[in-house]
């Protein structure tokens, strides 16, 4: 009798998670609280997957011998605790989808609290560009169960992976890991405990076998304790940024790569440079094959993505940088005078690591948020602070105060709800604006 799965979550990874366990045998129900996506509803329908939507029907639940939660849905969340109490195991899509890859495949399992998505393509382009078969996804486009429906049989797969989706695996197994920062993020998911947040992270290792290699930050602080509490079998590499960066080079093992003849801007880029060179040495590309591609990379959108202008400034979207951390990065990176709009939805921010890399770089302050008043108290010191609450607002102040030569900084350091739909929605308005206001 072929077992039965019941997924939670009816957006992209319960559809493809639903979709993969009905081709591997499973009988599937999608439960869904939301109304869920029309997309993802749609392509359930046409593969004939039996769905609801705006709240779980216990019963159904409970006839599971195995359920997937999307990774947005807390442990504490009633269905979840439901399915527990009852013996059923509850897994993350990335665990369903692990037990269906060709045990001949490599995966590549990439986390952290920043740079995962840059470091992930990163990584996908060095070795796609060096011939090998190859795709890349996870927490970033195609979800795992995707990556394995809509394409041919992989030799490797690289996915960045988010702390929710590793909570929930029980044997997954990346032959090749990387842990690249830990700094605070999600904790309210984590009983606001930095520990129990790199436990999570770190969970990536547990199932590594000895010829295995996990890749890490030397970080003494979070990291090295969060290694002894959650000890791997695997080979462990450390990458130390502090010897390991010059400039706009980098040195992984004996080879040094140049950066500057290619997009990579910052030392935080030069940070997800050495975590995807060395994944990339490791798995048999050579150095020669590396820097090609690392001349050819351009980053993602909405991460220090450079817009094309002709009007003599700098424009850079960084809308991705919704915490401190990522922000303080991107105003690092910056060389010179800089326009910095910031703001949006506070998630109980300290601003004040940032005053050490604005410097005296920072001439005006372009709040973009419906509540300023944290930010304009913080850098009360900043020459020029200007207030608005839309990205062409946000561009036009930019244009009339950015001078010939200074770079204009959308780096937001805070979430992006209370004005937009999401950070790829303030990143495309701001964007748009730029092109028509500076192109």
């Amino acid at each position: 009798m072929a077992q039965h799965l019941v997924v939670l979550g009816a957006g992209e990874s319960g559809a493809s998670a639903a979709r993969l366990g009905q081709r591997e045998g499973y009988t599937v129900f999608v439960s869904d609280a939301g109304r869920g996506s029309e997309q993802y509803l749609q392509e359930l329908a046409t593969a004939g997957i039996a769905v609801e939507i705006g709240g779980h029907t216990e019963a159904e639940l409970l006839r599971a011998d195995v359920a997937v939660k999307s990774p947005g849905i807390p442990e504490t969340a009633p269905p979840v605790v439901a399915l527990r109490e009852a013996g059923i195991p509850v897994i993350s899509e990335i665990e369903f989808a692990a037990r269906f890859v060709h045990p001949d495949a490599t995966v590549v399992g990439i986390t952290g609290s920043n740079g995962k998505t840059t470091t992930t393509l990163l990584t996908h382009h060095l070795l796609h560009m060096a011939g090998e078969r190859v795709v890349a996804g996870g927490n970033l486009g195609d979800s795992f169960a995707r990556l394995l429906l809509d394409h041919a049989p992989q030799d490797i797969y690289v996915l960045e992976l988010s702390s929710f989706q590793l909570d929930g695996i029980v044997r997954f197994r990346p032959q090749i890991a990387a842990v690249l920062n830990i700094t605070p993020d999600h904790l309210d998911r984590y009983n606001y405990s930095l520990d129990a947040y790199a436990d999570s992270k770190l969970r990536i290792a547990h199932n590594q076998h000895p010829g295995d290699h996990l890749i890490v930050l030397q970080d003494a602080k979070t990291i090295a304790p969060a290694r002894r509490r959650n000890p791997t079998r695997a080979a462990v590499t450390e990458i130390t940024p502090a010897t390991a960066i010059q400039g706009s080079t980098i040195q992984v093992g004996a080879q040094t790569f140049a950066l500057g003849t290619g997009q990579l801007r910052g030392r935080h880029n030069a940070m997800n440079a050495l975590f995807a060179v060395q994944i990339a040495l490791q798995l048999g590309v050579s150095a020669e094959e590396i820097q090609l591609a690392l001349d050819s990379f351009r980053p993602a959108p909405h991460r220090m993505e450079l817009i094309a202008t002709s009007d003599g400034r700098t424009w850079i979207n960084d809308s991705k940088a919704t915490n401190v951390d990522s922000t303080y990065f991107a105003l690092e990176a910056m060389t010179g005078p800089t326009v910095w709009i910031a703001g949006g939805t506070d998630k109980g921010n300290d601003y004040s690591p940032l005053h050490k890399v604005m410097g005296d770089k920072v001439h005006t302050l372009i709040c973009l948020g419906l509540d300023n008043e944290k930010l304009k108290e913080t850098f009360e010191w900043v020459s020029r602070i200007e207030e608005c609450q839309s990205a062409a607002d946000a561009v036009q102040l930019a244009d009339r105060y950015a001078g010939v030569g200074d770079t204009v900084l959308l780096s937001p350091a805070c979430a992006s709800f209370d004005l937009f739909k999401n950070y790829v929605d303030r990143g495309d308005q701001f964007r748009a604006s730029v092109q028509q206001t500076a192109g």
